[in-house]
């Protein structure tokens, strides 16, 4: 039996569409509060490489944020903001730059990453010489060549014209010229956060898998899985890269494999790098229990989601962890295996999405508080 307050690490996800990562934390930790008010609480808001990375990772290091205009991926001006973490290290999402919720068109062979060139600029004109980048939430198929040529490389056709920096310009792309590439890119790190590892092109790969979520049709998928074999094609005769295979070059419609070739970047699990920046191994010492969450749990969790990367740090120390959703569906025996001890939904009546959505923060927060509930019945016996 446990005598003393209760060391618990709070650890969540977005729920997406309702909460993010820092609120869904914040009502956790006033439901633990409710039952249990001399608990010890650490709030880790984390993300597994997409929407959250930049909050959560630059208010963790008490870095600073920076916002500029750049352009978005229907070639309309956004404002993109990304962060430092020291003099040196930036931190961004490419989803703030060239993100699906950008899009007006919804049309991924006329949309491009040129944005998120423009940021990555914007860090090295700033003194960046290690940028981790988060590519989740795309609203692109491009290959990454727009963000290529924002800095400097030039997509050709065969009458040497520049192609349209799109989806639909890979179809045309006969060479690429690096000669004037951005020299400060050879001199830095930069760390992809990538929680996917299709490869470009292929059944398995961008257009296949990804472009139907962006708003193409089976035509429109078929058309930009040629173009991103054909940019493969051209990598290789151009520059003698070929990364078409390598895990994770389909990721946000191809910008993986467009960040390997241009700024040989290195593309990793998006929750480890978080976990990674976080010290999150240290912060877990003398924690007693995990709470972690995500607006649903179901097979994809298993793949590089925040609770499995949570839960497998956790089991090492043989922590306990519970895990909190709006939904949860199939087995959970393999979550339980990779060391989530229990899954509970905050969702206590039927109700339609929206009412879900607006209830989410007062639902997540019960659920919490009867879950330390239990916590002390337990601590009784």
């Amino acid at each position: 039996m446990i005598d003393r307050p209760l060391r618990i690490v709070v650890a969540p996800d977005s729920f997406k569409g309702s909460l993010s990562a820092y609120q869904a934390a914040v009502a956790m930790e006033k439901g633990i509060h409710q039952v249990m008010p001399d608990a010890i609480v650490a709030k880790l808001p984390l993300s597994d490489g997409g929407e959250g990375l930049v909050q959560t990772v630059v208010k963790a290091s008490e870095g600073r944020f920076r916002s500029i205009e750049v352009t978005g991926p229907d070639f309309e001006p956004v404002i993109a903001t990304y962060g430092f973490l020291d003099e040196h290290t930036a931190v961004m999402e490419m989803a703030e730059a060239s993100g699906l919720t950008l899009s007006q068109w919804l049309d991924p062979s006329r949309t491009t990453t040129y944005g998120t060139g423009e940021m990555i600029r914007d860090a090295l004109k700033h003194g960046a010489t290690k940028i981790i980048l988060g590519i989740g939430g795309s609203a692109t198929t491009d290959g990454g060549i727009g963000m290529a040529s924002a800095l400097g490389a030039r997509f050709l056709d065969k009458q040497g014209r520049g192609v349209d920096l799109t989806g639909s310009g890979l179809s045309n792309l006969y060479s690429i010229n690096c000669d004037y590439l951005d020299p400060r890119l050879k001199d830095t790190e930069i760390l992809v956060a990538c929680d996917v590892t299709n490869p470009l092109y292929g059944e398995n790969g961008a257009a296949h898998v990804y472009a139907a979520q962006k708003g193409a049709d089976k035509e429109m998928v078929r058309k930009l899985d040629a173009g991103l074999k054909n940019y493969a094609r051209v990598l290789k005769d151009s520059l003698g890269v070929d990364c078409a295979k390598e895990s994770g070059a389909g990721a946000a419609g191809g910008l993986g494999a467009g960040l390997l070739a241009f700024a040989e970047a290195k593309l990793r699990p998006g929750i480890e790098v978080c976990l990674e920046m976080l010290d999150f191994d240290n912060k877990l010492a003398d924690a007693d229990l995990i709470l972690t969450g995500e607006g649903s749990i179901d097979s994809q969790t298993l793949h590089g989601k925040v609770l499995i990367g949570v839960a497998r740090r956790a089991k090492k120390k043989d922590i306990p962890v519970i895990g909190l959703c709006g939904r949860y569906s199939g087995e959970l025996t393999e979550l339980h295996e990779e060391g989530i001890d229990a899954v509970f939904s905050i969702n206590h009546d039927l109700m339609e999405l929206e009412a879900a959505v607006r209830q989410a923060e007062d639902n997540l927060t019960l659920t919490t508080s009867q879950i330390m509930k239990t916590a002390n019945i337990g601590r009784r016996f």
